[in-house]
């Protein structure tokens, strides 16, 4: 009896390691891996209702249609809203010169200015929510959402007086305001279906003409998660363009051409009106 449980417990001894070796084995080729639970991140795509826009006399204005598709969202955040969707239209960038002035002696004279950088002519924005409830203040700063967020650098480094390059650029963007050059409308982005948006912008009629770009970008619950962009170009048509054409390639003689037709048009309506 004891020489049978002992060759028992010698068998359970050399039976252990086989099958620690066998635990420790990788997974037959044939059988079913564990599925990875990481969600995908979400992406979307963009497109524009048209690449160009032709500005002629009669351009009063155009409605440019931002349409947009969204891929592997999370349904769930979807139904409570809490993704949003905030589209940008910027226009050529150019240096720009603001200047105060002041009356002496009921006189208009120039009593300081301030020249900034890169700054875009143009800007519309539309977006789902206020920008405000949908990101930090910081995010916002950091890629010029909001026209309240544009940072506009000045050309000359000031030791001093950095209040007053503050000044000069809220007057910038209150005149680019009231002029409707920088305009903000909430509430103008719609979802068409689950993963389908549009999104409209109203353009003013002086548009500068040049590159602007359309920017979608995309945040879920205030944190970025993607941008896109397509390039729109605004450009001259008839007479102006062959005008603004020929002034370029020919500035010299089109500066004289301008001095000869001012001095015709001045002698022409002075025999006109001519009194005897």
């Amino acid at each position: 009896m004891r020489a049978l449980l002992a060759l028992a417990a010698l068998g359970l001894l050399l039976a252990l390691p086989a099958s620690a070796q066998a635990l420790a084995e990788p997974t037959p080729s044939g059988a079913e891996e564990p599925v990875d639970a990481r969600p995908v991140a979400e992406s979307f795509e963009i497109g524009l209702s048209t690449d160009t826009i032709a500005v002629g006399t009669s351009f009063g204005g155009a409605r440019l249609v931002v349409f947009g598709a969204l891929d592997n969202a999370d349904q769930k955040i979807l139904r409570q809203g809490r993704y949003d969707i905030v589209v940008l239209l910027e226009g050529p960038k150019r240096d720009l010169v603001v200047r105060e002035k002041s009356r002496f002696f009921g006189v208009w004279i120039n009593r300081g200015s301030e020249r900034f950088r890169d700054v875009p002519t143009s800007y519309s924005l539309a977006s789902t929510r206020p920008v405000r409830d949908i990101a930090p203040p910081l995010v916002l700063r950091q890629m010029s959402i909001g026209t309240d967020d544009l940072a506009f650098e000045p050309m000359r480094v000031r030791q001093a007086g950095a209040g007053k390059v503050d000044e000069y650029a809220e007057a910038l963007r209150r005149l680019k305001t009231s002029s409707g050059l920088f305009t903000e409308t909430v509430g103008s982005i719609e979802f068409v279906s689950s993963t389908l948006f549009r999104a409209n912008l109203v353009l003013p009629a002086d548009l500068p003409v040049g590159r602007h770009v359309a920017r979608a970008i995309l945040f879920r619950e205030g944190v970025f998660v993607r941008e896109r962009s397509e390039d729109l170009w605004v450009v001259k048509t008839g007479i102006e363009n062959q005008i603004s054409v020929f002034a370029a390639r020919n500035g010299i003689l089109y500066g004289l051409l301008a001095v000869a037709v001012a001095i015709f048009t001045g002698w022409f309506g002075r025999i006109i009106f001519k009194r005897d």
